[in-house]
């Protein structure tokens, strides 16, 4: 028996929750992930999980055994960096998650010049509107939109951004530009999914927020596809402020319900807290962050 690897098959079933999960994380048949942990609990002489209804519950042998993977396993991966000179040379692949438009009009740009930079350095980018768990999933830098809840994840603070209303010029030629948020329920809005309800938008009005009814005639999954229905002269959309700077010398949209938009929001740079924080990060941190702080500070962004 591997124990290295039984010791880490037995702590993906766990964060997993089951058997075949831990299988399809791991892309092992679940027989294999079967036998490694029957086969840890055989050597250990100590049952590991009470099996009941298909589901795994740690024992108490389970819980303090679990610890002590965490533990062996973290640091075997840092001798495993510190060996690979990952801590003395920016070197290696770099994961960055980055919401689907910012990633990209503005982070691909600046990823680009950094990988010119650091010849060594290999990064996957994934661009998704999800909120991805950065341990779990492996990811070593994110970008986020919006406020933090409190996590142990360290974050630099880029600047702010807010959605706006906008809509082409040739739309708003042939029905009228909108002068109060009522005007809306008579023009055709493109909604985005998980942003708003269904036919409702949020505006400011006298510092307070209400809610307002919208005549939805499409509806998107993002703010990028919201963003280019809007520019075909499909209707009235939401879209982050920074897409439209980054085409902004174009005049493909113009903004509308200017005092009637929510408040700006924060955009962060996000990394797991680490003793031994490996080189490619720290370079890519030093890269990028000052160059996407540079690109939130200006007014066309986050006014």
């Amino acid at each position: 028996m591997d124990r290295l690897e039984a010791m880490s098959t037995f702590l993906t079933v766990v964060e997993q929750g089951s058997l075949s999960a831990a299988a399809r994380r791991l892309k092992t048949p679940l027989t294999t992930v079967s036998r490694n942990v029957s086969e840890l609990e055989s050597y250990l002489r100590a049952k590991l999980f009470n099996r009941s209804n298909r589901q795994l519950v740690l024992t108490d042998a389970g819980t303090s055994y679990l610890a002590a993977c965490k533990r062996i396993l973290a640091d075997v991966t840092e001798a495993e960096r510190m060996a690979s000179g990952e801590y003395t040379s920016p070197t290696g692949e770099l994961t960055v998650t980055t919401p689907l438009g910012l990633g990209r009009v503005i982070l691909m740009p600046i990823i680009t010049d950094f990988l010119k930079t650091y010849p060594d350095i290999k990064i996957r980018m994934i661009p998704t509107n999800q909120r991805l768990n950065l341990a779990q999933e492996q990811i070593d830098v994110a970008v986020r939109i919006g406020e933090l809840p409190d996590s142990s994840l360290v974050a630099v603070r880029l600047g702010m951004t807010r959605r706006v209303f906008c809509a082409s010029p040739a739309y708003l030629a042939a029905r009228g530009t909108p002068r109060t948020p009522e005007d809306l329920a008579g023009h055709d809005c493109i909604n985005l999914t998980g942003f708003t309800l269904p036919d409702i938008w949020t505006v400011v009005r006298d510092k307070t927020t209400i809610a307002v009814p919208v005549n939805t005639r499409l509806v998107v999954g993002s703010s990028e596809a919201g963003y280019a229905a809007a520019r075909a002269g499909l209707g009235i959309s939401i879209a982050f402020a920074y897409q439209l700077a980054a085409t902004q010398e174009e005049g493909v949209l113009t903004t509308v319900l200017d005092e009637f938009q929510p408040p700006a929001v924060p955009i962060n740079l996000l990394y797991v807290a680490d003793r031994f924080l490996p080189i490619k990060i720290r370079a890519f941190l030093d890269f990028a962050a000052p160059r996407l702080k540079r690109v939130f500070a200006g007014r066309s962004v986050s006014a």
